[in-house]
């Protein structure tokens, strides 16, 4: 068996996900969240609504800060079934 690297493409039917990571201390994982903006049923008021998701970063590149695009995948370990697929914008350093 050759051991290539095998670079996360999201499939067409795929869901991904666009978000900020705001952890990168585990090896390998970051945790992501993503923010939706809803509107409330009853009183119209527009909610935003924060999920965290923990994605796969197999080469550790991608810092806090950085936004980031997630595609689900099979699970890869018990609360892991995310994968980073790109990096939409780095943080900026001062």
């Amino acid at each position: 068996m050759s051991e290539t690297q095998e670079v996360a493409v999201p499939k067409k039917n795929q869901r991904t996900l666009v978000g900020k990571i705001v952890s990168n201390k585990m090896d390998k994982t970051v945790v992501v969240q993503v923010e939706s903006r809803v509107k409330h049923p009853i009183y119209g008021k527009v909610i935003t609504r924060r999920n965290k998701y923990k994605a796969h970063d197999e080469t550790n590149q991608y810092n806090e800060g950085d936004t980031v695009e997630i595609a689900e995948g099979r699970p890869i370990s018990r609360s892991k079934s995310w994968s980073v697929v790109r990096l939409i914008e780095a943080v900026r350093v001062i």
